[in-house]
């Protein structure tokens, strides 16, 4: 601690004129606090840590929707039955994560204040692009963890009021090195996400309702954990059902859990008289 912190003022390095970023702010001052930062002694692989499986988002007639599944595997243990892959980042945009739980989580965290300190140094918050470039920065500084097992692999939905009308909800997805993608439509991230995907090619449609949107989700999330076993799908008896999300102009809303457990009685249901998901429209 230096001599102001114990005479309980702020150091003159709060005061000092320089990057808008508050990573950038960590790395110059206290960069042991950048969990991102910290490569694993050489030779040595993470093994035995939790990892987060099934993310996914597609876009609908009001914006964005944003889901996951909550289980967390430790190899072929499960590790957690209930985890939280789906955070807004700010109002307007939500962040889902795969990979490594513990660094994800310390990730959101930071991407968090990182918005939030750019809209107070600048008076103006980021553009949904710069938002999504600045999440492949923070991805891309996790580049030595990520080659040594700890991969961080999040995908990033928001509204974008800038973008033409019916337009205006917006993905992206980033691979380990901090490549950024778009994607339009839908994606999905982690292991299940080919079968998600999958899923979601024969039930997404443009201007589909939110409610339809969510079904589609969790339709795609129980063919992920219908092939996938690190996936979880809605545990019924433990009443512990998918995040969803969604992002429109009025800002992020988590669905209520009252309304999940609907869709997804109702979605199981369904799949009692046809095991492998509805047909695609034609």
């Amino acid at each position: 601690m230096t001599a102001s912190d114990h005479e309980g003022r702020l150091g003159e390095e709060f005061f000092t004129p320089g990057s808008s970023s508050f990573t950038d702010f960590l790395a110059a001052h206290r960069p042991e606090l950048l969990s991102t930062r910290r490569v694993l002694p050489d030779g040595v692989r993470a093994e035995g840590v939790p990892h987060g499986t099934t993310v996914l988002a597609l876009t609908y007639r009001d914006g964005v929707l944003i889901a996951g599944d909550r289980r967390a595997t430790m190899g072929n243990l499960i590790a957690q039955r209930d985890l939280e892959k789906v955070h807004p980042a700010d109002d307007h945009c939500a962040v889902a994560f795969a990979g490594t739980v513990g660094l994800a989580v310390d990730m959101v965290k930071l991407y968090q204040v990182e918005l939030a300190h750019f809209e107070k140094i600048e008076g103006i918050p980021m553009t949904l692009a710069a938002k999504a470039t600045r999440l492949a920065t923070m991805i891309r500084n996790n580049l030595g963890q990520a080659m040594q097992g700890l991969a961080v692999v999040p995908l990033l939905a928001g509204y974008d009021p800038a973008a033409p009308e019916g337009a205006r909800g917006r993905i992206f997805s980033f691979d380990v090195v901090g490549g950024r993608y778009e994607k339009f439509g839908f994606h999905a991230e982690g292991s299940g996400s080919p079968y998600a995907r999958g899923a979601l090619k024969k039930l997404y449609r443009p201007g589909m309702s939110r409610r339809e949107a969510a079904l589609a989700a969790l339709h795609a999330l129980y063919d992920a954990a219908d092939d996938d076993s690190a996936t979880g799908g809605p545990d019924l008896t433990r009443r512990i059902y998918p995040i969803v999300s969604v992002i429109t102009e009025d800002g992020f809303e988590r669905l209520a859990e009252e309304e999940t457990a609907e869709l997804s009685r109702e979605m199981v249901e369904q799949r009692h008289t046809r095991p492998d998901g509805p047909n695609a429209g034609v």
